[in-house]
């Protein structure tokens, strides 16, 4: 799996073992109901055209990162969505690719040293958790 940053054009490795866990949670179908005066029924319906959830999760025992990894991540979550910034190529190992930008509005990235002590070198793991929107 990559990330790779759409406006600098460099990638970021990450492992292909973080886990889709939102993966068939949405539906690209939208719809509301309402009744008229008349008490008939109105639906309207359409198809999203953008916004679906995508979130990465590894297991405790898995899909770990280095700090300096994480560091990177925080740095592009960092970068606010604009014309031709915080866009990002997703690809997963099995050929599907997404462009994405981090998920501002919920906590975009989750990080924890997977000894539970404060991790400082550049070498040290964490477990991951990425939370990107489809665009």
């Amino acid at each position: 799996m990559q990330l790779k940053n759409l406006e600098t054009g460099v990638a970021l490795p990450l492992p292909d073992d973080l886990l889709w866990s939102d993966e068939h949670a949405w539906t690209p179908t939208v719809a509301s109901t309402s009744y008229l005066i008349t008490g008939a029924l109105l639906i309207q319906s359409a198809t999203r055209q953008a916004g679906r959830p995508i979130t990465l999760t590894g297991a405790p025992d898995m899909a770990w990162v280095t700090r300096a990894t994480v560091e990177q991540l925080r740095a592009w979550a960092a970068i606010p969505v604009g014309n031709a910034t915080g866009r990002f190529a997703l690809a997963f190992s099995d050929g599907r690719s997404f462009t994405v930008a981090f998920r501002h509005t919920e906590t975009a990235i989750e990080a924890e040293p997977v000894l539970g002590i404060p991790a400082r070198a550049d070498t040290d793991f964490y477990r991951l958790t990425l939370r990107f929107l489809e665009i």
